[in-house]
């Protein structure tokens, strides 16, 4: 992909922590829902809607199996951002009688914190621990801000951007010590590394189809129904769909397309971590042959295979980006407004300040990409890198 020769050739593609192409198995599996078996899932009074229902139930199990639940604690969204919401907003409310403090992480994706600053603005408190070097919270440090007021606590289990993986099974230990609600945005995490919401600890997960070669638009939260049975206040009201806590007409093809995603992931994991590994591996080997001073971002060895997050001193990540995108697609994981490009909040929090945060991006490798993909992207990356050295020393 993306190396071969003439007009047509597109850009190899190394953003996959923003979404991945759809698996032509899942494509397939998802046609038959758009326009042959197209009931209503709600509507199980004949046959049309009883065959929507049973493939919603299907893809349930699916899901569940992936993440050692049960299905009946799968509940479906349209996307992780959703997912996320309906945890923190959904306990927010449940348990307002009960205390008014959450703990989460300054590295956490948008989904999470601004939800917990509409929080604020309601009268919350909420604790923003800080992380290392790495990218990790230190769980004493959760265990130390907990309080009687914690009705939840909310860290992701890998960082979208750095790709470093959070402790989650010991932070979800202390939570459950102080019988304190626990959730996980893993949409990074679920179908890239193990995941089990039983020995993680874990009350509540969002994840999302498109992270893992599903369709956009559909995810799930996974909402822990024993030991503690987790009740959600709904965000979403009209007909108490999904337990009654996400109301609204379900997705059946992106449904679909999720639960033969994760299924396909659970099949395929192992082998294609130990393959992505490789190739990532080699990738940031051969950046460190063609180029100087290249630092890395996020955990050395605790972080997703398909990850690599680096900074490039004295080279502004915006302008390398342009230089490249008819030959490599990538990121810098910052968030852009029309006003001006905002430093990313993860690679500031990690302490090494604005400048290395402009020059840092981030390659996401992902089913498609083969060895000669990392070898032209090596090269490519160098050329420019230099070429833009050359201009900033004139």
């Amino acid at each position: 992909m993306g190396n071969s020769d003439g007009l047509s050739r597109r850009p190899v593609y190394m953003d996959h922590h923003a979404t991945t192409p759809v698996d032509p198995r899942v494509l397939e599996a998802m046609l038959p829902y758009f326009s042959q078996v197209f009931g209503n899932a709600a509507s199980v009074d004949h046959e049309y809607g009883a065959e929507a229902a049973h493939a919603v139930e299907n893809a349930r199990q699916q899901v569940a199996q992936l993440i050692n639940a049960q299905p009946d604690e799968i509940i479906f969204t349209s996307g992780a951002t959703e997912a996320d919401n309906l945890a923190i907003l959904g306990v927010a409310e449940q348990c307002a009688d009960r205390g008014n403090h959450i703990i989460t992480c300054v590295t956490e994706h948008k989904a999470v914190l601004d939800p917990c600053h509409y929080l604020e603005r309601k009268g919350w408190r909420v604790t923003y621990l800080p992380v290392d070097q790495y990218g990790l919270v230190d769980p004493g440090s959760v265990r130390k801000a907990i309080t009687p007021q914690t009705v939840l606590i909310s860290i992701m289990a890998a960082n979208n951007e750095i790709g470093t993986l959070a402790p989650v099974a010991e932070i979800g230990r202390i939570a459950h010590e102080h019988e304190v609600l626990f959730h996980t945005d893993a949409a990074q995490a679920v179908g890239h590394v193990p995941v089990g919401v039983e020995a993680m600890n874990v009350d509540l997960l969002s994840m999302s189809a498109h992270k893992i070669y599903g369709p956009k638009g559909v995810g799930a939260l996974y909402v822990r129904k024993r030991h503690p049975r987790v009740r959600l206040a709904p965000q979403m009201h009209g007909g108490g769909h999904e337990r009654g806590m996400r109301s609204g007409t379900l997705n059946v093809p992106g449904i679909v397309g999720l639960g033969k995603a994760l299924e396909i992931a659970g099949q395929e994991m192992e082998a294609e971590g130990q393959r992505l590994r490789g190739l990532r591996d080699r990738l940031w080997a051969g950046i460190q042959a063609g180029l100087n001073n290249v630092q890395l971002n996020g955990h050395p060895t605790q972080r997703l295979p398909h990850n690599l997050n680096i900074a490039i001193p004295g080279i502004e990540s915006r302008a390398l980006l342009v230089l490249l995108k008819d030959d490599v697609a990538l990121s810098t994981g910052s968030a852009c407004t029309t006003a001006k490009v905002e430093p990313s909040h993860v690679i500031l929090a990690l302490g090494y300040g604005e400048e290395r945060a402009h020059c840092s991006v981030r390659l996401g490798l992902g089913r498609e990409n083969i060895e000669s993909d990392v070898n032209f992207a090596i090269n490519r990356l160098a050329v420019v890198v230099r070429h833009l050295q050359r201009m900033v020393a004139v």
